[in-house]
């Protein structure tokens, strides 16, 4: 079944049950409401829609790609502004923040690679093709991040050896809210395409910029506590920011391992279980199995089935598969195996 054909009965097809396995009986506990709920949601968000996901393996990557590009450039321009504002005010807040938001910038650079090798083909050595590239790309941002926390927090304890004054702290709001707008802008694209295409690795990104975008807010407090004749609130910020990325990074690090470890969401495993359970001719599922290997998703199941010859049992298999398919467009390998209680004529 093409993907167009997946996504056309996907929009008609069993969206009475969707919403009972979107986030059910996954064992954990999503707030929904309040404050605690709208944090969650901004910086917990789900590294997947199946709702409106993009079926065509190509076209997601694609999809990848164009969002790096587009954030790349986005970040690298907020970062030479914001370094244009530290030559002016010598601000070691700013400074670790500009740090920071090119390392982010750079971080782009190898997840694009390995959306572009990820779509290499399977071969005889890479059964699986070449998807967790995604993967090692996330480990590679994790070392980044925390290397750019490093040198921030350094160069603020410098600063409080050899104090120097801050000069025009009303360009440090300036560029407080550039560093904000730029990352947030890109936080909301990356983290719509991460979710669209099912990649945790540009949706851990996405997170990441907009951790960053408040963290360029905390530089709006040094700049105020130096107009209200603090002088050290901007090193002191600088520090609190090294340590909050360093905090921060521990989500980034439990995100990429799940996928190292091949943990998967409960509720995307339901949703596969509840398709193949509501395909006509089968009366049990077993041993049901999903991996993302990338950004797409593989797996197979057993499923129970009553027919009166082999050929009916491989049949009805075939459907199961091609009904989780239809439910769930970012799967692209889901083997189904039939185990035959023969019925007699």
């Amino acid at each position: 079944m093409s993907g167009h054909d997946r996504t056309v009965a996907h929009a008609g097809h069993d969206h009475d049950h969707d919403h009972d396995h979107d986030h059910g009986g996954d064992g954990h506990s999503h707030p929904h409401g309040g404050v605690k709920g709208f944090l969650h949601d901004l910086f917990v968000p789900h590294a997947h829609d199946s709702a409106d996901s993009i079926d065509d393996a190509m076209e997601a990557s694609t999809a990848g790609v164009r969002a790096l590009k587009t954030s790349l450039f986005v970040l690298l321009a907020t970062t030479v502004l914001q370094a244009v504002i530290v030559a002016f005010t010598g601000s070691i807040a700013l400074l670790a923040d500009t740090i920071h938001n090119f390392a982010d910038a750079l971080t782009a650079v190898p997840l694009w690679i390995a959306f572009v090798v990820g779509r290499r083909a399977a071969n005889r050595r890479y059964t699986y093709g070449y998807g967790r590239a995604e993967d090692l790309a996330g480990m590679f941002i994790v070392f980044v991040v925390a290397l750019s926390a490093v040198v921030a927090g350094w160069q603020a304890i410098d600063r409080f050896i050899t104090p120097r004054p801050i000069e025009n702290p009303w360009l440090l709001v300036a560029a407080g809210l550039i560093g904000f707008a730029g990352n947030e802008a890109v936080a909301i694209y990356r983290i719509r395409v991460g979710r669209k295409i099912g990649s945790a690795a540009l949706v851990a990104d996405g997170v990441h910029a907009r951790l960053d975008g408040f963290t360029s807010l905390s530089v709006v407090l040094g700049a105020i506590g130096v107009l209200l004749g603090f002088p050290i609130a901007d090193p002191i910020i600088g520090l609190l920011i090294a340590v909050s990325i360093m905090v921060l990074l521990w989500g980034t690090v439990k995100s990429i391992g799940a996928r190292l470890m091949d943990a998967i969401d409960p509720a995307l495993l339901g949703r596969a279980e509840h398709a193949l359970e509501h395909t006509p001719g089968v009366e049990a599922v077993r041993d049901i199995r999903l991996r993302w290997v990338g950004h797409r998703l593989t797996g197979s199941a057993t499923v129970e089935v009553t027919a009166s010859s082999l050929h009916d049992a491989e049949h009805i298999a075939e459907h199961a598969a091609e009904h989780v398919h239809e439910v769930m467009g970012n799967v692209d390998e889901f083997t189904v195996t039939p185990a035959v209680h023969v019925q007699h004529r």
